[in-house]
């Protein structure tokens, strides 16, 4: 089985009870929603990471106003056509941020096709991917240890016997 690891940084910005998402098409057909942002070029920051992607997939500058935390995910991609199965591990670097400049637009021959702003308290009947609702939580909540608690990451073994 492949390893692979992939580090991206990506933007929680809300104005107006709304939050600015992309939409991507799906895995198997459809759309979902996504923050805007994505992976980090060797050698880049990830602050201009995010700054280069929100521009990028929606034409607006923004500043960055805090770093909010990390999500961490893991999953077993299958192997297709002859490909081996991957253990994908992505490290998603969540910051807050405000737009500056710019004007609304779609990304041309990107991996998003429509930027929007979306209504907070619609976001429940959009289709999305996951880190939409950990991002939010992290915008809402800032942790202090940048990271949310749940069962989906409990403490191994060894460390619940301390």
């Amino acid at each position: 089985m492949r390893r692979k690891v992939r580090v991206a940084a990506y933007a929680v910005c809300v104005r107006d009870g709304q939050v600015l998402l992309a939409r991507s098409p799906a895995p198997g057909g459809g759309h979902e929603w996504v923050l805007p942002g994505g992976g980090m070029e060797f050698g880049e920051d990830p602050y201009d990471t995010v700054r280069r992607e929100l521009l990028e997939e929606t034409g607006y500058r923004v500043e960055v106003t805090g770093f909010l935390g990390v999500d961490s995910r893991r999953v077993t991609v299958p192997g297709r056509l002859g490909r081996r199965t991957v253990d994908h591990h992505g490290v998603r670097l969540v910051y807050a941020a405000e737009v500056t400049g710019g004007e609304l637009r779609n990304e041309v021959d990107g991996s998003t096709d429509l930027a929007a702003w979306q209504y907070l308290d619609a976001l429940s009947g959009l289709t999305r991917i996951p880190l939409v609702d950990s991002a939010l939580r992290l915008w809402r909540e800032r942790p202090p240890a940048g990271h949310l608690t749940s069962s989906a990451h409990p403490l191994p073994q060894e460390m619940n016997e301390e």
